[in-house]
């Protein structure tokens, strides 16, 4: 039986422009960075959680589809935070780049997109409260 998520994978073109966005813009911890017989492996994540971001460098799949309607779809990376606004404005001044200006309000509580150096975008939620 499956008892965890590992690890997710965001391609990128440069894993320490990457690792910069991720760990000083999001506020993610580095957990790997090795060689490996692929490639660099070097994986980021959420304090406290086990699930492992993999910042995998492949130009060729970079980014966000040319043409895709910014709000057709999340981006391959969903964090949730218990404040997004309070995150949203600690991450703006860190520099982040959003799609919104600010966090906007949706039926099921609050989302923003980032987007990283690659054109990836990560989605950021705040569940609303019953």
């Amino acid at each position: 039986m499956l008892s965890n998520i590992m690890y997710v994978t965001v391609y990128v073109t440069d894993q320490d422009r990457a690792l910069e966005f991720y760990t000083d813009g999001l506020g993610l911890e580095k957990r790997l960075d090795f060689p490996g017989p692929d490639g660099r492996f070097l994986t980021v994540g959420v304090p406290d959680s086990p699930v492992q971001i993999i910042l995998w460098s492949h130009a060729a799949t970079a980014g966000q589809p040319v043409g895709v309607d910014q709000h057709a779809a999340p981006g391959p990376l969903i964090l949730e935070s218990d404040d997004l606004r309070k995150d949203f404005e600690a991450m703006s001044r860190r520099g982040v780049t959003f799609v919104e200006s600010e966090p906007q309000d949706y039926p099921f509580g609050v989302r923003a997109e980032a987007v990283d150096p690659d054109g990836n975008r990560v989605s950021l939620r705040q569940q609303r409260k019953p």
